[in-house]
């Protein structure tokens, strides 16, 4: 087992983990993710303090799934790329999605939690992993840019401020010759209800950047291919998953459009 001492702030990484492992633990995962449950019995951290119910689970992996299936489908096609998972945490998508040794991928993640994924996962052919926090924009440098890249960040740009996020995306975006961007944004109105989401608040976390609109980041290089809001990233195959209430809940977010709005998954192509 291992001991985990993180700030509060980053774990925040943990839950997300947990919720992928209670998934996993169900008669009928969302993403399968064994690694993830694997990952939580060698850690050694009281998972019970973050708050994760089954119906944070869900929203953890309903949220990874669309990402997973653009980043499954990009590699497809580009069998050779580049892979760039900033603020990877210690989310196991690298096992998740198994890419081809031609695929070179590498997470990105402070010093600390760099250490720890060693520790938990195993190496594979072509997998790197470089810790810094991803603003200190010199370890762009180890990444190759010869080749289309994938640029991978969920759970990550509300961490940022808007000026950093932004030249962080510009850096990695003038670095390629052509690629995607899948992400997932908050909106300024998420921003400022932070404190309702209990795994940013029992981490007594602070989110920073909000982006109300997709195309709004299209000054930075970028073109929307396919934006999902509450409306569109939660199924309603997918809704008998969560409790009756948090179903309302969405349905009520339906039809308020600045509810609605209030998060966003992308998908980007430069």
């Amino acid at each position: 087992m291992e001991k985990v001492h993180f700030t509060e702030e980053k774990a925040t990484m943990l839950a997300t983990l947990y919720g992928r492992a209670l998934d996993n633990r169900s008669p009928d995962p969302v993403l399968g993710d064994q690694a993830a449950d694997d990952a939580v019995r060698r850690i050694d951290y009281d998972f019970g303090k973050l708050g994760v119910d089954q119906n944070l689970a869900m929203a953890v992996v309903l949220r990874a799934k669309p990402m997973d299936a653009w980043a499954a489908e990009f590699l497809r096609a580009n069998p050779d790329a580049v892979v760039v998972h900033m603020g990877c945490g210690m989310d196991s998508r690298v096992f998740r999605l198994d890419p081809p040794a031609t695929v070179t991928w590498f997470d990105v993640d402070y010093p600390e939690v760099v250490e720890l994924r060693r520790k938990i996962y195993p190496s594979r052919e072509s997998y790197h992993q470089i810790g810094t926090s991803v603003t200190d924009f010199a370890w762009i440098d180890q990444v190759p840019s010869d080749r289309p890249a994938l640029i991978i960040a969920e759970g990550l740009t509300m961490y940022l401020t808007e000026e950093g996020g932004e030249e962080l995306f510009r850096r990695l975006i003038a670095k390629f010759p052509r690629g995607e961007v899948v992400v997932d944004l908050y909106s300024k109105l998420g921003i400022k209800l932070q404190k309702m989401n209990p795994v940013v608040r029992k981490a007594n976390a602070t989110l920073h950047w909000g982006v109300d609109d997709p195309r709004d980041l299209e000054k930075l290089g970028l073109t929307v291919v396919r934006a999902l809001d509450v409306g569109t990233a939660y199924p309603d195959s997918e809704l008998d998953r969560v409790s009756t209430g948090t179903r309302i809940q969405i349905r009520i977010a339906r039809l308020i459009p600045a509810l609605r709005r209030m998060g966003h998954i992308v998908r980007y192509k430069f």
